[in-house]
Formats: structure tokens, sequence, C-alpha cells
């Protein structure tokens, strides 16, 4: 692991594995994340989407602008279905 540049904590995505896509073509960030899980983690891209779009936008000369973001969901979060049908919030 070391010498290895993460950019996706949640899936282990490091910066060599994007850039080694790039130069086989994929520079489009769906095909990356599609490719790698790279912003499908838990945080759902929250850290690193920005980073996968900085450095496509950098390997390919695009600007962050040009390039297509694909749509994320927020996080998701375990709440207990008491506290969807309005329960007790305080009930364990």
């Amino acid at each position: 692991m070391e010498g290895k540049t993460i950019v996706c904590r949640c899936e282990d995505i490091t910066l060599e594995e994007i850039e080694e896509l790039i130069d086989l073509g994929y520079d489009d960030l769906e095909e990356i994340k599609r490719l790698t899980r790279c912003s499908m983690g838990p945080c759902q891209g929250r850290t690193c989407r920005n980073l996968l779009a900085q450095v496509v936008a950098s390997k390919t000369g695009k600007s962050i602008d040009e390039l297509h973001i694909p749509t994320y969901r927020p996080p998701a979060k375990n709440i207990k279905m008491t506290a969807l049908a309005g329960g007790d919030e305080d009930e364990e």
C-alpha cells in the first residue's frame, strides 16, 4: 500500500487505478464509477467524486465543466421501522 494515493476511501480505489483506466480510453466519470465502484461506497461520493473529476480533467486536459457529472444518491443511514411508522424514536 506504500506509495499509493487513495482517491476513494470507501472502495479503496487508488489514483493509479484511475489513471490506468484513463490511459485505456475510459475518460467518462460514469464509466470509471461503474468499473471501479469509485464513489459508490457508504459516502456515495461525498468525498471522492470531486477528486475523481479532478483526476479525469487533469489527465484528459478537459475542464471539470466539460465533464458529464453522474448522478449521486445521498448517503444512506439505517433507521428503525418504528421511526418510519411514527413510533417512539428512543425505542430500541
